[in-house]
């Protein structure tokens, strides 16, 4: 206990002066435990001092018996050694008793096995000189058993003699087996003599006795003499001939049919039967190239092709014979379906979804073997008879191609000449039947072909189909009704101008369905061929011209509605420039024109609307705003006098006109995209809206009106809007003076727009040529870049580039500051 517990203990026991007084009895308490704790000290050491006496007397004597036992030890292992000795000396002559009788053994033994060994040769050496064949089989596997006891004993001169002697008993009977074959079997013998069949039947075992080589020689010679008969007739002259080809097969058939029993001799493993057709496919196709290849001119397609399928169909009995690569039909159920939908009345969606079904099959045009590593000996083991003969026909194949193509523009021509260009009554689609048919016999085509081959000739047919499908799209193009052309119409102010009925807007709508339905189905249609087709020609296989065809169709089409809807509204805007706006006396309902425009809207969109599908009839909406707001805004300019009042009737009939647009979606019964549509209209109008409110404003404010309502305007339009109030000259001149000083907003000089919407845009229909003269000698202007850039997007220009082109230029329409084509027409 060092110094601050001590401390600690005593300020515990004695924490007050009061406590002091126990002082007394602690001490004598811890006294007391002195005085024990020594008497306990002396008791242990006195208690040690008598055991440590003890204890040496007690180690002395377990010394004493580890002596003793070291003793017994020693002994016990000296005996061990005594006895380990005696062992090995016993052993040692057990061991050389044991090593002799083995040796014995095995001497017997190969005494033995050597005296069968030499008898077993000389009975073999005597059966193969009697031609004893089922004894012999039996012997050789006895004689192979006994030989391979002995591969140890080869350098022994005994060993070596007779392996030497039964190599030439087996080469003797190799030669008595091929000669009975070569004498008996084939030459008739066989009906005759009773037990030559069985005779020959016993060699055959002694051949699977022999090695595996002499096997395959003998199925080879078999089968080159069973050829040779072949060879020789259907080499001649008179057979040597494409259309001959069918007797081979039947010759070859009537030797497997005829022959059956007799070729029973040979064991089935052999499948003699598998290798003679092998060697007769391979014979066959060399004969075949050589006489499509010395042909002179141009084979006969029917020909041709009726040899291609009498080849296909034994290719397709060999494989079913003989097992092997097996595969589905060339065509599934969906096209099964397609052929008898020809005396059906069928929908587009149905004749959809069966296109959509795959045209699964397996690439079946083996050629010939490609890997001499495998087994062919076995059916089924790497051979493939798909294309080992009617693979020679694919380079001779561009006749057949030809005639497709001539046979499908055929019916082509047939069916745009016998298109009524309407859809039939209780029709569940807008599709001209037309297109439903040329898929119809374009799909026959393809069932024809692919059932005759899946390589070069199918990728051919399929560059047929394109252009069937590029002409067909040229066909529905030209449908569309044209613009007027020659002197007449240019005299008339007609020329560019699109007139279309109500049926040629059905037409159109109709064209439009049938475009999309092309586009749709051609790339199904390239699809399918691709899973067809044979691997390495499936990348290249691509509709994307023929699509871009018809999204150049869907366009035109498109545009040529529209530009029919503006012809109809000529008369309109004429009516609206030859009121009298500049002595009207009051406002009243609107005008007859507004009516005209309303009727003309009325008549035409429901139908469009129940023809068109959503996203082109938005297209279509969004394209007649873009002309029909800048139009309405230009014919203001048109205009004589307008006065307080006829710009008050004439905002009303504007307001009117608005409406009537904005509803062109409830009319049509499409309302998807009303919302963008209706904000694009509003767009639209607010400008000629604008211009009429700066018409009405007074003289002195008007310029401060004009820029604020019509920023981008120029003082060339301004100077017009003057005009339009009625002022004189000398009032406008000041005017105009102001206007100039304090700046128009606008960099650019002023051009006449119609001119240059007619020059940019000559699909656009043009107003008569009076009103035209006149409108540029007053500077008529609307807003430049509005105009310009809608005139550019309906532009035959659009019509070139494919339906997303188009739709560029229907956002850039709709940007009326930044549009991409003002650069274009400011050069």
């Amino acid at each position: 206990m060092d110094k601050s517990s001590a401390l600690e203990y005593i300020n515990q026991m004695f924490p007050t002066e009061a406590s002091l007084s126990g002082v007394e009895p602690l001490m004598q308490k811890i006294h007391s435990e002195i005085r024990r704790v020594d008497a306990g000290i002396l008791a242990a050491v006195r208690q040690q001092s008598n055991s440590g006496t003890k204890a040496k007397e007690d180690l002395a004597a377990a010394t004493h018996a580890v002596e003793e036992l070291m003793y017994k030890i020693r002994e016990i292992k000296t005996k061990a050694e005594q006895s380990e000795t005696m062992v090995q000396e016993i052993c040692r002559d057990i061991k050389k008793l044991d090593f002799a009788k083995k040796h014995i053994t095995t001497t017997i033994t190969a005494l033995h096995r050597l005296t069968m060994l030499v008898s077993a040769v000389e009975q073999l050496q005597v059966m193969a000189s009697k031609r004893q064949y089922k004894e012999a089989a039996a012997q050789l596997e006895a004689v192979n058993q006994l030989c391979s006891h002995f591969e140890a004993y080869r350098d022994v001169p005994k060993i070596t003699e007779l392996r030497e002697k039964f190599k030439n008993i087996k080469q003797i009977l190799k030669s008595h087996v091929f000669s009975d074959f070569s004498s008996s079997l084939g030459t008739g013998k066989e009906t005759e003599e009773t037990n030559l069949l069985q005779h020959l039947s016993d060699a055959c075992l002694v051949v699977d006795a022999l090695e595996p080589s002499v096997r395959e020689e003998l199925v080879k010679n078999f089968c080159s003499r069973e050829l040779t008969s072949y060879r020789q007739i259907f080499e001649g002259a008179e057979l040597a001939k494409l259309d001959k080809a069918e007797r081979r097969y039947a010759w070859i058939k009537r030797r497997l049919r005829t022959n059956e029993e007799i070729w029973k001799i040979f064991p089935p493993s052999w499948h003699v039967a598998y290798l003679l057709c092998i060697q007769f496919c391979k014979l066959t196709r060399a004969q075949l190239m050589e006489i499509l290849d010395n042909l002179k001119e141009k084979p006969d397609v029917g020909t041709l092709l009726l040899a291609l399928q009498r080849t296909l169909e034994f290719e397709e009995e060999l494989a079913e014979k003989f097992g092997g690569d097996t595969r589905r039909k060339d065509i599934s159920s969906d096209i099964e379906e397609v052929d008898k939908a020809e005396n059906n009345s069928q929908t587009v969606s149905d004749i959809r979804k069966k296109y959509e079904k795959k045209l699964a099959a397996n690439q079946g045009s083996g050629m010939e073997e490609k890997d001499g590593n495998k087994d062919l000996s076995v059916p089924g083991a790497g051979f493939n008879f798909r294309g080992i003969i009617s693979s020679c026909f694919e380079p001779h194949l561009t006749v057949y191609v030809e005639l497709e193509e001539k046979t499908l523009m055929e019916n082509l021509e047939k069916l745009v000449q016998e298109e009524t260009w309407d859809i039939e009554e209780g029709s569940q689609t807008n599709v001209l039947s037309s297109s439903v048919q040329v898929f119809l016999i374009i799909r026959r085509s393809l069932k024809r072909c692919s059932a005759l081959t899946k390589n070069q000739t199918l990728f051919n047919l399929f560059k047929v189909f394109q252009r069937i499908l590029k002409a067909y799209a040229t066909k529905l193009f030209a449908r569309l009704p044209k613009g007027g052309t020659g002197i007449v119409a240019a005299a008339t102010g007609m020329d560019g101008q699109i007139k279309t009925s109500d049926r040629d807007e059905r037409v159109i709508c109709y064209i439009v369905n049938t475009a999309e339905y092309c586009h749709k189905t051609a790339g199904e249609l390239a699809e399918n061929v691709s899973k067809i087709i044979d691997s390495q020609l499936a990348d290249a296989v691509d509709m994307s011209e023929v699509q871009d065809e018809f999204s150049a169709v869907i366009t035109k089409a498109l545009i040529t509605l529209v530009h029919g809807l503006e012809t109809k509204f000529d008369a309109e805007m004429a009516a609206m420039t030859r009121l009298p706006w500049g002595t009207l006396e009051s406002v009243g309902d609107q005008s007859e024109y507004v009516n005209g425009i309303n009727l003309i809207l009325t008549s035409s969109i429901p139908a469009l609307g129940s023809l068109l599908s959503p996203i082109y009839f938005q297209f279509f909406l969004d394209k007649l705003a873009a002309s029909l707001g800048p139009r309405f805004y230009l014919n203001i300019f048109k205009c004589k006098h307008i006065s307080e009042t006829g710009a008050q009737q004439m905002l009303l009939d504007t307001q009117a006109v608005k409406t009537i647009l904005l509803e062109i979606p409830s009319l049509g019964r499409q309302t998807s995209g009303a919302a963008s549509y209706s904000k694009f209209v509003s767009q639209e109008m607010s400008k000629a809206e604008a211009l009429l409110k700066v018409i009405l404003s007074p003289v002195d404010s008007v310029a401060n009106t004009y820029r604020a309502l019509l920023p981008e305007g120029t003082p060339v339009e301004f100077q017009r809007i003057l005009e339009l109030k009625g002022l004189k000259k000398a009032d406008q001149q000041s005017i105009l003076d102001d206007f100039n000083k304090r700046g128009s907003g606008i960099a650019q000089p002023s051009i006449t727009a119609t001119p240059v919407a007619l020059a940019a845009a000559p699909a656009m229909p043009v107003a008569p040529a009076a009103p035209v003269v006149q409108a540029a000698s007053l500077g008529i202007v609307a807003s430049r870049e509005d105009v310009l850039t809608r005139a550019a997007a309906l532009g035959r220009g659009a019509a070139t580039t494919g339906f997303k082109r188009f739709l560029a230029l229907t956002e850039a329409a709709k940007d009326r500051k930044d549009g991409p084509f003002r650069k274009l027409f400011n050069a």
